[in-house]
């Protein structure tokens, strides 16, 4: 686990694998959030950032604001954030990767599932100069699609209040509504 400091100071942990037997020296990056987003990376096997790791792929899975297992607060923090703050988190992991002379900024892929999806096609859409891949499965394009779609699955709508707090504006943190900018 290693830390990083994100744009607005606050100090993000995130797992870091490497390549066994490789210097940690300009590597390709691949940039893995987790889903939920209330959910968290441990260091444990992850089968999927060791076998990138041995392909020779640096692999970083940082635990962004709203990230579980760090305080009330700091999972807090994530709420309205979806698609923005959170978002730059992801990108302030890759800067620090960078700077540290780990990754090289040219070969940076980020891939996800589940809300790491939504982030992927997010940081195709937002930030997509940053990547030169993004891989997204089970990812939401649309938040507001997902809310209609889902209302029985998340308890009758009950969840859509909260829902509401992390997005408030489902649109303008939809991928969906901005092809142009892939």
């Amino acid at each position: 686990t290693i830390h990083y400091k994100a744009r607005d100071g606050l100090d993000i942990a995130a797992v870091l694998t490497l390549p066994r037997g490789k210097p940690a020296r300009n590597l390709p990056l691949i940039l893995f959030p987790h889903g939920g987003p209330a959910a968290r990376d441990y260091e444990h096997w992850d089968w999927i950032a060791q076998f990138l790791a041995d392909r020779g792929y640096a692999v970083i899975q940082p635990n962004y604001r709203g990230s579980t297992g760090y305080g009330h607060a700091f999972e807090k923090k994530g709420e309205g954030q979806w698609g923005r703050a959170m978002q730059d988190d992801l990108n302030d992991a890759v800067d620090w990767m960078v700077k540290q002379g780990m990754a090289d900024p040219k070969r940076v892929c980020i891939v996800g599932a589940s809300y790491g999806g939504y982030a992927a096609m997010r940081a195709a859409q937002r930030d997509g100069s940053r990547f030169r891949c993004a891989v997204s499965y089970a990812g939401v394009s649309d938040l507001n699609a997902m809310m209609q779609y889902d209302a029985g699955f998340l308890n009758h709508l009950g969840r859509k209040d909260w829902l509401k707090k992390q997005a408030p504006n489902f649109k303008a943190v939809s991928p969906i509504h901005f092809p142009e900018q892939f």
